[in-house]
């Protein structure tokens, strides 16, 4: 799992981004145009939560997960890059990271 731990890093830091970025969108004056922010934030963070649980169990289908992962990541960053919010910018470079983690890992 050491193998590991500057991946699992990055999937923990994206997860944790995505959350509080869906939560500060959640307080934003016109929550209904950042529905689909919201929206893809909440699948990123449930994905790199499930690919952290893949890639620490050492599963044989942990390569499948981490592509999936990564384009799911690049989705949210592309997103999230699209708004002016600090917490939305802020996501964005931890999904990219988290991307580009996941395509050297898978």
């Amino acid at each position: 799992m050491s193998d590991h731990k500057a991946l699992l890093e990055k999937l923990a830091a994206c997860a944790a981004a995505c959350e509080h970025c869906m939560n500060a969108c959640l307080e934003e004056d016109d929550v209904k145009m950042m529905e689909n922010c919201i929206k893809t934030d909440r699948d990123c963070a449930k994905i790199c939560q499930l690919t952290a649980s893949f890639v620490a169990a050492d599963s044989p289908f942990q390569s499948h997960i981490l592509e999936i992962c990564e384009k799911i990541c690049r989705q949210c960053a592309e997103e999230c890059g699209s708004h002016d919010h600090d917490h939305c910018q802020e996501c964005a470079r931890a999904c990219e990271d988290c991307a580009e983690a996941c395509a050297v890992a898978a």
